[in-house]
């Protein structure tokens, strides 16, 4: 979407306001969680979750409005997210969770 500044020429439509996001994973016997998506480039060293003293992990990041696939990593294995009912094949046979963001 191309807007047309003050002066006629166009110009780049403004990039939507990021929204905070909160993720989440009980892991109490994990030594490490990672969270790792579309919004890390699936870098598998992206973000280091926070361990809390329930025994979860936490991470909040900001992101683009739209659709987001990710997963966590924990202590070298790649997991799902066990409260996310929304899911996307992914290229390896299995899926990726979906989180959807207004």
């Amino acid at each position: 979407i191309r807007e047309i500044n003050g002066n006629g020429s166009a110009a780049p439509a403004p990039a939507p306001a990021r929204r905070r996001v909160a993720f989440s994973i009980s892991a109490p016997d994990a030594r490490n969680v990672k969270l790792v998506g579309d919004f890390t480039s699936w870098d598998q060293e992206a973000l280091e979750m926070k361990r809390q003293a329930n025994g979860s992990w936490k991470a909040t990041l900001a992101v683009p409005p739209g659709e987001h696939e990710y997963r966590f990593i924990v202590d070298g294995q790649w997991a799902d997210d066990p409260k996310c009912t929304l899911r996307k094949p992914n290229p390896f046979g299995g899926e990726n969770c979906l989180r959807v963001v207004d």
